[in-house]
């Protein structure tokens, strides 16, 4: 899987040139590009992303060395922002599909209060690996009757992204977009980095020492993986 075949270098910013246009929308960063290497069908779907933003310093970086091109890092939580505010000056409607009810609570109330002109659904499914056709249907079902102009799905990568992309053609909703942990930052379960971490590329640091037990493997193992996999990608190249 070679990251070079994918088109990280779509900006946020084009989205307000196609508000109606139906787009699925994905982020990769190192974990996401480490589990793709083993995982043909999570490459195969974030490689047909309409927009796959690139979300960590890592990817940056290692677009940079593989392109020869300066791409932004985009946040599936600056994702997130965009959207909210297009949806606010527009009047539009979210649906938040994923995490659990007391986690969609805590993002329904934020949202009516910093975006009220924003029309709300949400809908917690089963804690399970793998849904069954009536689960899915179900899910389906909830979102459609609601008709989003913005589907935001949070069930951990690369369980959504492989969702989102299955379910693509019957989500009655405009821009279908995997921001996975974003639920949990938004509703004040875990606290995201202060802006000068984010800023120069540190935000995956302060994730590490703010949960150790939880992302030490990602990070201390993963990020030696994903600089292995990119330099043997850099030497396959020339």
């Amino acid at each position: 899987m070679n990251l070079s075949l994918y088109n990280t270098a779509i900006y946020s910013e084009s989205l307000s040139l196609l508000p109606n246009k139906k787009l699925l929308i994905n982020t990769i960063n190192a974990h996401s590009y480490n589990v793709a290497q083993n995982d043909k069908i999570f490459a195969d779907v974030l490689k047909k992303s309409d927009i796959l933003l690139p979300d960590g310093v890592s990817i940056v970086w290692a677009y940079k060395l593989l392109q020869k091109k300066n791409i932004k890092r985009i946040a599936g939580a600056d994702l997130f922002d965009f959207e909210m505010n297009q949806l606010n000056s527009s009047t539009g409607k979210c649906f938040f599909l994923g995490s659990n009810p007391k986690t969609l609570e805590k993002i329904e109330q934020r949202a009516k209060r910093e975006f009220p002109n924003i029309q709300i659904s949400t809908f917690s499914p089963p804690y399970k690996d793998e849904f069954t056709d009536a689960e899915n249907k179900h899910m389906i079902s909830f979102v459609n009757s609601f008709q989003p102009d913005v589907l935001f799905i949070g069930m951990t990568a690369p369980k959504q992204e492989k969702w989102a992309f299955s379910h693509f053609d019957e989500l009655e909703a405009k821009h279908i977009c995997s921001i996975g942990a974003v639920f949990d930052f938004y509703a004040g379960n875990i606290k995201r980095a202060p802006y000068w971490m984010q800023r120069i590329g540190l935000e995956w640091f302060y994730r590490l020492i703010s949960e150790p037990k939880r992302m030490w493997k990602r990070y201390l193992i993963g990020n030696v993986i994903f600089l292995f996999n990119i330099l043997k990608e850099i030497g396959s190249t020339r």
